[in-house]
């Protein structure tokens, strides 16, 4: 669905280019298509991805390289604006267009994009949205994803911009992972096949396959993905990453144990929703006395719902901050 973000970066940009990227921006691709016929469409959100003609959208952000418009939705995340800003390098003169909303905007987003551009504008604020212009680029390669060893769990982490946490280990999933060994108040995990449900940067894949286990994994993020697979090879572990909504494509009752450290928002939205969505499509794809274990604030009201949505749930591991839950498929 357009807004008025949408409709204020296609107002401040040119109305001539050769070869056009969209970023994140899928009700932006009809606009570009006026422009000319070389559009490349990049959304790292596979429900952004999936509203595009498959045929203009490109498998790696780093085939937007040489466009001379990109046109994009500015991320939350400054990591993630980066690799907009590096990605559409390559031509001699590359404007790029990005918009927010102002609240959530700020003067940091600037100094990214002047690494990568010699000029940086900012708009007239219009219906709470502004759009930041850039041109003039440095022509620096892009540096994603990154790669950062853990020696204390004895593998490495890999992200791109958009990766969720980054190449860091969270607080959560180290309290997770505790638990799985057997550390917590609950015995520690025992299954074959394993999904890591929402993989984020792939940490509990890469302990679990470690381990020996089957594990595959699944997020909603194009860059959890790539970055889980990058750690696998960089690690030397088989995963099985795949990028989708949910659990589209895995059978029912195809899993011993699920874990997870589940999203509380989407995008720079806090919503839970997806979240509890999550726990239902668990519940289809576990076998019956099969596990999901799961991390999360300790304030939000989950383990209610894990009762009510899948079956008994008892507290396995809990610190001032996060809650880590194991809950036995009916």
């Amino acid at each position: 669905m357009r807004d008025a973000v949408d409709d204020l970066i296609w107002d401040e940009a040119p109305r001539e280019a050769k070869a056009v990227a969209v970023l994140d921006a899928p009700a932006l691709v009809d606009d570009a298509l006026t422009l000319t016929d070389d559009v490349r469409v990049f959304c790292d959100d596979w429900r952004d991805a999936a509203r595009v003609d498959p045929a203009l959208l490109v498998e790696h952000p780093n085939d937007l390289a040489g466009v001379d418009l990109a046109l994009a939705r500015l991320p939350k995340s400054l990591a993630a604006l980066d690799e907009q800003a590096a990605v559409v390098q390559g031509a001699q003169d590359v404007t790029f267009v990005g918009g927010a909303r102002i609240k959530h905007l700020n003067h940091t987003m600037n100094q990214v994009l002047n690494k990568h551009f010699a000029a940086v504008s900012a708009s007239l604020g219009r219906a709470k949205a502004r759009v930041l212009r850039a041109w003039g680029p440095e022509g620096l390669e892009t540096d994603w994803p990154k790669v950062r060893m853990h020696e204390d769990f004895g593998f490495a982490v890999a992200a791109h911009g958009a990766t969720f946490g980054g190449t860091k280990i969270d607080p959560g999933s180290r309290l997770l992972m505790m638990a799985l060994a057997g550390g917590g108040r609950a015995p520690g995990l025992e299954a074959e096949d394993v999904l890591d449900f929402g993989c984020g940067n792939g940490t509990l894949s890469m302990r679990l396959a470690k381990q020996g286990l089957r594990v595959r994994a699944r997020d909603v993020s194009w860059s959890s993905v790539a970055g889980t697979a990058v750690a696998a090879e960089v690690n030397g572990c088989e995963v099985d990453a795949t990028w989708g909504d949910g659990l589209d494509g895995y059978d029912d009752a195809s899993f011993d144990a699920i874990v997870t450290n589940p999203p509380f928002h989407q995008g720079v939205a806090k919503d839970t929703s997806d979240t509890l969505r999550m726990f239902d499509e668990a519940a289809r794809v576990l076998r019956p006395g099969g596990r999901l274990w799961c991390v999360f604030n300790s304030h939000l009201p989950y383990r209610k719902e894990l009762n009510v949505r899948l079956g008994r749930t008892q507290v396995a591991a809990q610190d001032p901050h996060y809650t880590v839950t194991v809950t036995t498929a009916r």
